[in-house]
């Protein structure tokens, strides 16, 4: 054995080791990762429109609803351009808007809820100022405003 350890031996191979890869193939990994990425995507709106929750009953506050009929203000514009023409109905009444505000605040001190609302109904050719104007007379004679619109039905 010793005659042979410094020559090499014909008909035996010698088995050299490979160099370790030091490199990560990713590719196969950020396929997953983007397969996972798109079923979640897909999941996800599913999962939260079928969830079925049972709400606890509150108790304590009062109901928001109460037996007096809403206050409805009707804006409309009669000619002119911005700033000029408005008529403004209260309900069905024709109010100058020189009157608009004391009578709204005759209305606000018979009202007994704090939290009274007015609806407000702007016409489609009322300009954005006289809008404006009507909510600050709203909201200073204590009501809060809501805007009152129609959705369009189609594109014109």
């Amino acid at each position: 054995m010793a005659a042979n350890a410094g020559t090499p031996v014909i008909g035996k191979r010698r088995h050299h080791r490979q160099k370790v890869m030091s490199e990560i193939n990713v590719t196969p990994m950020v396929d997953v990762m983007l397969v996972l990425l798109i079923i979640f995507m897909v999941s996800a709106p599913l999962l939260t429109t079928s969830i079925d929750i049972d709400l606890p009953i509150a108790r304590g506050g009062t109901s928001s609803s109460t037996n007096e009929a809403p206050l409805t203000l009707s804006v409309k514009r009669t000619g002119g351009s911005c700033n000029s023409n408005v008529e403004l109905y209260l309900g069905d009444t024709l109010v100058p808007l020189a009157e608009i505000e004391t009578k709204l605040k005759a209305i606000r001190e018979t009202r007994r809820d704090p939290d009274s609302a007015a609806f407000v109904r702007g016409d489609r050719e009322v300009c954005y100022t006289d809008m404006m104007k009507v909510l600050g007379l709203v909201r200073v004679a204590g009501f809060k405003a809501n805007i009152v619109i129609i959705p369009e039905l189609g594109s014109r």
